[in-house]
């Protein structure tokens, strides 16, 4: 059965940090560009940061200087470290795992909370 699992959302007060992790069951995970996106209420869901197998990073550029992903090729598991959080940052963030576009995988999604 192919999945990702995510975990570490949650409440956080503005300016904490957060680790979300995404573990990948039933794939070949060094063969998937790793992302991570978000989608608050009424919004579009968008791209925070992705990482390929070889560890080539891109991200958001709210984001740049605040997160960072990595990826743990054999755990096969991706994380967002989150620093410096903002209120805007509050949304449901989703684990992706992509080869093309009839290849890509979503994770369940798990809420981040930013608010003192």
């Amino acid at each position: 059965q192919v999945q990702l699992v995510e975990s570490g959302g949650g409440l956080v007060q503005p300016g904490g940090s957060l680790r979300l992790s995404c573990t990948a069951i039933g794939i070949t995970f060094s063969h998937y560009r790793m992302g991570w996106y978000r989608q608050a209420p009424g919004n579009q869901r968008a791209l925070v940061a992705t990482i390929t197998g070889g560890g080539s990073t891109n991200y958001a550029d709210s984001v740049k200087g605040r997160f960072t992903i990595s990826r743990d090729n054999a755990k096969s598991t991706v994380y967002l470290q989150m620093n410096g959080l903002k209120t805007e940052d509050t949304s449901v963030y989703s684990c992706n795992a992509y080869v093309s576009d009839a290849q890509t995988i979503w994770g369940q999604g798990t809420q981040v909370t930013v608010s003192s």
